[in-house]
């Protein structure tokens, strides 16, 4: 039988010794950052709407809906129909202002060619901003390509003699009073000034009252709107670097604060009320984003400050101040410890800057205390 002394009981009972944790000191580059979120918004915006009561209609109603929010539509594709005519985009900087019909020149002639050019409708023979015979076929051929008889005026009926008396030219004359001139109404087309568009909102339904807004339609550069709190608000300024990540995609992208709003963000009507002021920020892409980051939700960390080139620095869990007011890190080597004074400066990413005081040398690689891991003891949770 072994019988063991008190002591040695003790001894194999006992807790063992708490774990040292340590890190290394490391030269890098620190960066205070606020991360926030943002909207992925395109630059512009055109609400679509009708702008009068199509003739030989008595209401105008939503009798179709092409569009969905979200969608990015082609040039010349029809997003909305009232009352059996329909509404459709264009690509041109220029909106719609007038109904372009034969005889008529401008610049918002030039650019329905063009638009219509551009989608494979020609004006052949006429002149750029002049609408002759060639730009009347163009819209006639696109007109029926979408499913739809253009809409026609009365063309030279006011400005024929009244009295002519040879039968040919009475005849000819006749002719030209009946014929007809295809037209694009004002009504019917919304130009785009931007090689995409995305539809942002639909607000009307089949079967409503074609009143106000229809939908709206996004287009232009991206741009992102962000917001951080009050307290974060001195941290962030017009031209400081952000990083951009579109966490249901993984794609990341680089940008820059363009603006911070002066005055705290007030809530949109029907919106919660924010918990505290937050103000809003504006940031621009360094490149063009991706179609496919519009109206994406992001999150955004804004590089508010960094340190010029590489410093020495610690974890911040390293930084202690001793009863004698220094502020200090420990150094660990093997199972011995020594106190090394420090200045600290900048913090950034769970890191500080330190500078040794006094002939004190601190190195790369140095490991320093960071914390005390208590024991585990069986048994015990």
């Amino acid at each position: 039988m072994l019988i063991k002394s008190p002591a040695q009981v003790a001894a194999e009972t006992a807790a063992p010794a708490p774990d040292v944790l340590t890190a290394p000191v490391v030269r890098k580059v620190l960066a205070q950052s606020v991360v926030t979120r943002g909207k992925v918004r395109a630059s512009q915006r055109t609400e679509i709407a009708i702008t009068g009561t199509p003739k030989d209609v008595g209401r105008s109603v939503v009798t179709k809906m092409e569009a969905r929010p979200g969608q990015m539509p082609r040039f010349g594709q029809v997003l909305v129909e009232v009352s059996g005519r329909p509404i459709f985009i264009l690509q041109g900087d220029l909106p719609a202002y007038r109904d372009l019909m034969p005889g008529m020149s401008g610049p918002d002639v030039s650019q329905l060619q063009q638009a219509l050019a551009g989608i494979g409708y020609s004006s052949s023979g006429d002149a750029l901003g002049v609408f002759g015979p060639g730009t009347e076929q163009a819209v006639a051929r696109f007109y029926r390509a979408i499913g739809y008889s253009p809409v026609t005026v009365e063309s030279g009926g006011p400005d024929q003699p009244q009295d002519v008396q040879n039968p040919s030219l009475k005849q000819e004359a006749e002719e030209r009073e009946t014929k007809r001139s295809s037209i694009v109404p004002l009504s019917e087309v919304a130009f785009i000034g931007s090689s995409t568009a995305r539809v942002e909102a639909v607000e009307a339904k089949v079967g409503s009252d074609a009143e106000g807004t229809l939908l709206s339609v996004t287009s232009g550069g991206l741009m992102i709107d962000g917001s951080v709190a009050s307290y974060e608000k001195g941290l962030v300024r017009a031209g400081q670097r952000v990083q951009i990540l579109a966490e249901t995609t993984g794609k990341q992208a680089t940008g820059t604060v363009t603006a911070v709003a002066k005055a705290p963000t007030k809530a949109q009507e029907g919106e919660p009320e924010q918990n505290g002021e937050t103000y809003a920020v504006r940031i621009k892409p360094s490149k063009n984003l991706a179609a496919d980051f519009n109206g994406a939700d992001v999150r955004l960390t804004i590089v508010a400050a960094s340190s010029e080139g590489k410093v020495l620095a610690v974890p911040s869990s390293a930084i202690s101040a001793g009863a004698d007011g220094l502020t200090a890190v420990t150094v660990r080597v093997g199972s011995k410890e020594r106190r090394i004074a420090v200045q600290v400066g900048m913090t950034g990413d769970g890191y500080v800057q330190v500078t040794p005081e006094g002939t004190e040398s601190l190195s790369p690689g140095d490991r320093v205390v960071v914390g005390i891991q208590p024991p585990v003891t069986a048994g015990r949770p």
